[in-house]
């Protein structure tokens, strides 16, 4: 049953469904709900050309940087460019009080749809209620909020963190016939929702194993700390018998090839630099993505919204994943190219994915 939610002095009108089914909302090949996803949401459509900001808040990894240039090269496709009237990309750090200003002069300056990383997945009741007022659509994606008062776009995070952990098992598994050793798990950036998932997925699946012990550092999804961190835990806690990284693998990678470490099975990110020293040295394991292309898919969303599709209120891409023994050059990783590229460059179930011409041809300045 429909039931039509009226909230006095917001501009748009929300269509809440209560239960959420694949089969009702627009595209549900591309526009998955949650698992636990209990409703949609429905705007009043809005005709377009729209005006569109993504406020990203950290960018000094090759995660943000990638999905900067995606964002860029969706609204830079003819397909997409008629839809927008002006598109604007600002990173303000790791402070939610910029972040949140930042889509309160978006607000103010009447863009009509806002995407964005939350950097506190908390802090945004109070201006999820002005964007309403205004009748601003928000779409945060990767670091989602604690609301269920928006469309948020994520893939799932706990189930991320899980394969990368039964890959590595598995490969342990087949190595020495039992599941034991040391575990190194480099995490991401405290706070986020993102790191506490991926974690909680991770040690799903490790905490059935008494014979494995973890040692866990924090790597802050990033190449250089990662590196660094590892470095230091070969040096204390060394040797191991597996690596887990949420991001930032080929720092990890570097680390235990710089210590003379054996290469261990791995269940790390795509990043071309980790994937090329993973093909190289026949390292198994898995590779699974959060892929930087959410940012493409959180501009997509915001237009369906503002095009009045309805859509699940929880929306989860499919995970890009490639065991670590099939992997291909050209088409999984490519020595020509940066290994800061990130490889999994779309979510071809909702888009043609992007060309890396595509994604270089982006810079990650705000514009």
């Amino acid at each position: 049953m429909l039931a039509r939610i009226l909230l006095a002095g917001i501009a748009s009108t929300a269509l809440f469904v209560g239960v959420a089914r694949a089969e009702d909302n627009y595209r549900p090949e591309c526009f998955k709900p949650a698992p636990k996803n209990t409703k949609f949401i429905q705007q009043t459509p809005k005709p377009g050309p729209y005006r569109i900001a993504f406020v990203n808040g950290y960018a000094g990894n090759d995660w943000r940087i990638t999905a900067i240039q995606s964002a860029k090269a969706w609204a830079a496709r003819p397909e997409n460019k008629k839809l927008l009237k002006e598109f604007k990309v600002v990173s303000v750090g790791n402070d939610s009080a910029a972040q949140i200003a930042a889509i309160d002069n978006f607000i103010a300056a009447g863009f009509d749809a806002i995407t964005f990383i939350a950097v506190n997945p908390t802090a945004f009741d109070p201006v999820i209620r002005r964007a309403q007022k205004a009748g601003v659509v928000l779409v945060p994606f990767d670091n989602v909020l604690d609301t269920d008062k928006i469309v948020q776009v994520n893939e799932d995070q706990f189930e991320l963190g899980n394969i990368k952990a039964r890959a590595v098992v598995a490969a342990l598994q087949k190595e020495n016939g039992k599941v034991a050793g040391k575990i190194l798990e480099v995490s991401g950036l405290p706070g986020n929702s993102v790191d506490r998932d991926n974690h909680n997925g991770m040690r799903a699946e490790l905490d059935k194993y008494p014979d494995l012990k973890v040692v866990q550092v924090v790597g802050n999804w990033d190449a250089g700390v990662g590196q660094k961190v590892t470095a230091d835990a070969i040096a204390t806690e060394g040797p191991f018998d597996g690596v887990l990284a949420q991001e930032g693998t080929v720092g990890v990678l570097n680390a235990f090839i710089n210590a003379h470490q054996k290469l261990v099975p791995v269940g790390g990110d795509a990043g071309n630099g980790a994937r090329i020293i993973i093909a190289q040295n026949h390292i198994p394991g898995v590779t699974a993505a959060q892929a930087p292309a959410l940012s493409a898919m959180a501009l997509m969303t915001a237009v369906a919204e503002l095009q009045g599709h309805k859509l699940p209120q929880t929306i989860y891409f499919d995970i890009p994943q490639k065991p670590n023994d099939q992997l291909v050059e050209g088409k999984d990783y490519f020595p020509n190219l940066p290994k800061s590229f990130y490889t999994t460059t779309g979510f071809p179930q909702c888009a043609p994915v992007f060309t890396p011409q595509e994604l270089l041809g982006q810079t990650p300045d705000n514009s």
